[in-house]
């Protein structure tokens, strides 16, 4: 008889839901999930090929200790002795976890509470560290959590699609098939795309705005300053949800339109009609990810967008908001669960006694870890220089993706 099993695609941060059949002779198919409500049946050529990987060319099929074959006894009686050795002899700081954004939810937690709350330290982080952490950094920064005000919907309820630093169409293949559909729906329907290059995401746009790399502060800086002279504000909004709007103004001012133009590489032609689409359009979604993450200023990029949305009263309803596209099925997850290795749970703050007490008596745990733990990068300097004595690695390769990835493996 054969099986149908409903599950999520391990790629993009789109989380697309599939539904895999075993036949009777063990063939696998797939196709994508009408119900689910990220692709409703959609399917990108990674996720339509989803089968295809299901072979046991190259896969672990068993425990193995240095190489040789073990049972899973052995192999995890060896896992918990030398972590429990190391965290006797030398403190619960002298072991790390690893972990990734292809682990499902579930896991996330479990591997977060056993860090945090039993074995004692906060020395868990999460290859999210490598493509989110400016966008963490600026959610909190903005609403005091790590939390994106938006959802898919949003994009075909838009009367404005701002795409920064987002090759959608390949990187987020079914959004952007949503996307087109909907302004093959609604042809008003205005995009914008702010990218160095002209990428395939361009070909659905009204304005491709070809800034320099790093413009982005510059831009929406600018835009912020636009909005605040022309009135387009929303002080209500401002008053009562905000604070330090006049000195955000008084920074973004800082530079007129020429220099804008210098600073974002576009014209002043091309600047003022931007300006002015986003001031008159009132549904305004504009979506960021790793063009605008992935920079030294990141998190000043992503406050400099977050900052319009709150000038204007943009965010928190239908088809308006900032909204962070992320690169993998599960950094968001992670994050929910807490498993950087500066936050707790349910986005509390692990600096917080009050949030320490509420997570360590939710979990029955012993103690909960009181300061933040090493980051990824600093996780890999403490493992080369012998700090971190046991480290078990969760769902990714940091050999391949982690920067200096030499001195990772060298560690």
């Amino acid at each position: 008889m054969a099986q149908e099993v409903k599950t999520t695609c391990p790629y993009c941060g789109v989380g697309c839901g599939v539904i895999a059949r075993v036949g009777d002779d063990g063939a696998v198919s797939v196709k994508g999930d009408p119900e689910h409500p990220a692709n409703f049946g959609r399917l990108c050529s990674k996720g339509s090929a989803l089968a295809e990987t299901l072979d046991l060319d190259g896969r672990l099929l068993h425990p193995e200790i240095g190489g040789r074959r073990a049972g899973w006894s052995e192999a995890l009686d060896l896992v918990a002795e030398r972590f429990s050795r190391s965290i006797a002899e030398h403190g619960p700081d002298s072991v790390a976890f690893y972990v990734s954004g292809q682990l499902l939810t579930e896991d996330y937690y479990i591997a977060n509470k056993l860090m945090k709350g039993f074995i004692g330290s906060a020395n868990i982080d999460t290859n999210s560290r490598l493509c989110m952490s400016s966008s963490v950094a600026g959610h909190r920064r903005a609403f005091g959590s790590d939390t994106v005000p938006g959802a898919y919907e949003d994009l075909e309820l838009a009367e404005l699609v701002v795409l920064t630093g987002s090759n959608l169409a390949w990187c987020h293949p079914v959004l952007y098939q949503r996307l087109s559909a909907a302004k093959a729906n609604r042809p008003e329907m205005k995009i914008v795309v702010i990218d160095p290059r002209r990428t395939m995401t361009a070909d659905i746009a009204d304005m491709h705005l070809a800034i320099a790399p790093d413009g982005d502060v510059a831009l929406f800086n600018g835009l912020l300053a636009h909005l605040a002279a022309s009135g387009a504000v929303d002080r209500n909004y401002i008053s009562n949800y905000t604070s330090g709007f006049d000195e955000a103004v008084a920074a973004a001012s800082r530079l007129d339109l020429p220099a804008l133009s210098t600073a974002s590489g576009l014209t002043v032609a091309q600047l003022r009609a931007f300006f002015r689409l986003f001031e008159t359009t009132e549904k305004v979604v504009t979506c960021y990810s790793q063009g605008v993450n992935q920079s030294a200023a990141g998190t000043d990029k992503v406050n400099a967008i977050i900052n319009c949305h709150l000038a204007t009263g943009r965010i928190g309803r239908p088809g308006m908001g900032p909204f962070s596209l992320t690169g993998q099925p599960n950094a968001m997850g992670g994050r929910e669960v807490g498993g950087l290795a500066n936050m707790l749970a349910a986005h509390m703050d692990i600096e917080k006694s009050l949030h320490r007490d509420q997570v360590r008596r939710f979990w029955g745990a012993p103690s909960v870890a009181s300061k933040p733990g090493l980051k990824a990068v600093d996780m890999f300097r403490a493992v080369a220089d012998g700090r971190i004595k046991a480290l078990w690695i969760m769902a990714t390769n940091p050999v391949v993706s982690m920067p200096d990835a030499d001195a990772v493996e060298a560690a």
